[in-house]
């Protein structure tokens, strides 16, 4: 692919071989010759990674296999959209190969795209008819054929037996089977879902999408090491100053709103911070604010965190200036917090220095913080020990049964959902979307919070007239 200006952009892909013959999933053996627009670029992969975030969090919370098609189909459906219908199919295969890019560069990022990657094209493949699939089969070049009526009559009480163990019914005379190599199927065999024989699994045409997506996950996997070749040898220092930022960015991009101006239900003032930080306060801004109180003092890392976060809460400049006056004057005395300190705070909030309106940071950016001896900011879901976050979260009030759900994310390394989970015991009700933010936390908290305060207003002022 070429990247061009937006006045040079020309549509390539309607006249490439790949656009002419492609099935209804595209598998994207090699970048078709089309020119992209810059914005282009970036905005489809944006799009795209929506998607795949919103498979990694549906597959963290264990949803069912159904689910998880209902959940890819409206993914694709809000994120991968075009204004124009034509440029569908390029918004798809453009956002692949440019994700490609992003995520060959290190063994973890080609990890999780592949896990994702697979499991998306897993998903869209069950959503096709039958006629959809088999020309997707036909595209993968399969040696394989379908089993001939006389073995399959050879071998059908045995097909039987597999079909009832799984509370499928027996398949019938018309039924499709594949003669695979059983190491091609290695999720069915490890299910006990076919039959094999004499090192042939026989595989049923409702489950060749387990074939079928191991020979994508092969292709992509091999794919990826290759585009990180070229990414190392010449495309890193080549686009040094165009797409080598974007590319380097987007691995670790925040896909939400930016919370830089306070939202609903996100207002505070003095008299109500030290109430909604009980309540409505995420646990890394808890454990901040709580060591404020107790220390007087945070480092520059804690600072930031936790005065952008009650930045895009809603509180004021004058009211942020006064709430941190009277926390650090308490050890370093008000003259020496007028002078070393005030200044940050003015800056944070865009009235010095390049004006900047700064934003709070998102849930991506506290977890990949590295914070060192006597800093408190971070996230404690990752960067606390299992003895200390068992603490923190009994007494934020999250019952045993939630806290051994928490730390078996935790243990597993989904932090946001770790998170989400606590919110969801804190508060009795579900988050389907996921925290990404803690300003996120806050306002979803409030949106719950303070409807109950006021209905319970309400009851206490007709109690009092009756």
């Amino acid at each position: 692919m070429e990247i061009v200006r937006p006045q040079n952009r020309r549509n390539l892909l309607s006249s490439s071989n790949e656009a002419v013959s492609a099935p209804t999933i595209p598998l994207y053996r090699s970048a078709p010759p089309l020119e992209v627009r810059l914005e282009d670029f970036e905005s489809f992969a944006i799009d795209r990674l929506r998607v795949l975030k919103g498979i990694s969090d549906g597959m963290s919370r264990g949803k069912k296999a159904e689910e998880m098609e209902n959940l890819v189909k409206d993914l694709w459906k809000v994120n991968m959209r075009h204004q124009e219908a034509t440029q569908v199919l390029n918004k798809d295969i453009i956002s692949h190969f440019v994700l490609r890019l992003v995520y060959c560069r290190t063994e973890d990022l080609r990890k999780w795209f592949l896990s994702m990657e697979s499991a998306l094209f897993r998903y869209r493949f069950r959503l096709l008819n039958a006629e959809a699939q088999r020309t997707v089969m036909e595209e993968f070049d399969l040696p394989y054929r379908a089993v001939s009526n006389v073995e399959f009559e050879s071998i059908k009480e045995k097909l039987g037996q597999v079909a009832r163990s799984m509370g499928q019914p027996s398949p019938t005379a018309d039924a499709i089977f594949y003669k695979v190599p059983f190491e091609e199927v290695p999720e069915l065999v490890a299910g006990r879902r076919v039959f094999i024989n004499q090192g042939y699994a026989y595989v049923a045409m409702n489950q060749i999408v387990s074939l079928v997506a191991t020979q994508f996950r092969s292709q992509l996997s091999k794919a990826l090491i290759l585009t990180n070749r070229k990414w190392t040898s010449s495309i890193r220092e080549q686009e040094k100053h165009r797409l080598t930022p974007i590319v380097e960015a987007l691995s670790s991009s925040y896909l939400g709103p930016d919370y830089s101006q306070s939202r609903e239900y996100a207002d505070i003032s003095l008299k109500d911070i030290d109430q909604v930080a009980k309540s409505s306060f995420p646990l890394c801004m808890r454990h901040l604010f709580d060591k404020l109180k107790e220390d007087h003092h945070l480092k520059h890392g804690g600072r930031m965190q936790l005065g952008l976060f009650l930045k895009g809460v809603g509180l004021n400049l004058d009211d942020a200036l006064a709430f941190w006056r009277s926390e650090f004057s308490k050890k370093v005395g008000l003259e020496k917090f007028e002078k070393q300190y005030a200044y940050n705070i003015r800056h944070n909030y865009g009235k010095e220095g390049k004006r900047t309106d700064y934003t709070p940071y998102s849930c991506q950016k506290i977890i990949s913080s590295t914070p060192g001896a006597g800093d408190h900011h971070g996230c404690p879901y990752r960067h606390f020990s299992e003895e200390n976050l068992r603490a923190a979260l009994s007494g934020m009030g999250v019952n045993s049964q939630a806290m051994e759900d928490v730390m078996d994310k935790v243990r597993n390394r989904h932090y946001q959902l770790a998170c989400t989970l606590t919110f969801e015991a804190l508060h009795g009700m579900p988050c389907d979307a996921g925290i990404n933010h803690p300003n996120q936390y806050f306002s979803d908290s409030q949106k719950i919070l303070k409807p109950k305060v006021a209905y319970s207003l309400q009851l206490v002022i007709q109690t009092n007239t009756c």
